[in-house]
């Protein structure tokens, strides 16, 4: 069975033939993994409707899974999102304008902003993220739950390799 990768890695080994450096197994490794990614970020991208983006999504996941009991710091949310403080304050901006955010003052340091989600918020992440999940399991979904195991031990394997 052929996909368009091996088509890919072909055209390249036939380029780099007396070329030790190319790995065709990397190369095709690496695409697939990118391919599989830019599937489910489409797919991702095709559920959301009514003004509701998927950066709007990202901020509420962070501000609901992160170490903090569901509220969080503008610089936190920044962090935890590889963004700039100004993103995240816009961002911030749209989903209280909405009301599926608070923003109080920390009582112990009036400097501090204290982002929490609403019922609002709690129930548009929710509507949103079994949606995520459904197409997540559909991306893999070729794979037996062993083969799910054997996948994630490997994947383990390299990112602990590129951890250390």
């Amino acid at each position: 069975m052929e996909d368009s990768v091996d088509q890919h890695v072909a055209r390249w080994a036939g380029f780099w033939k007396n070329e030790p450096a190319f790995a065709p197994e990397v190369e095709g490794a690496l695409t697939r993994m990118k391919y599989i990614q830019r599937w489910i970020d489409r797919a991702d991208l095709a559920i959301f409707s009514d003004g509701f983006t998927v950066q709007d999504y990202k901020t509420l996941h962070v501000l609901m899974v992160q170490p903090w009991p569901t509220e969080a710091t503008p610089a936190q949310l920044a962090e935890a999102l590889n963004v700039t403080r100004a993103a995240v304050t816009s961002r911030l901006d749209r989903l209280d304008e909405a009301g599926l955010i608070t923003r109080q003052m920390d009582g112990a340091d009036r400097r501090r902003v204290i982002v929490r989600p609403t019922q609002k918020g709690r129930d548009m992440w929710s509507k949103y993220i079994f949606k995520g999940i459904a197409i997540d399991k559909q991306a893999l979904g070729a794979l037996s739950h062993d083969e799910l195991i054997q996948l994630n031990a490997l994947l383990r394997k390299v990112l602990t390799t590129l951890e250390e």
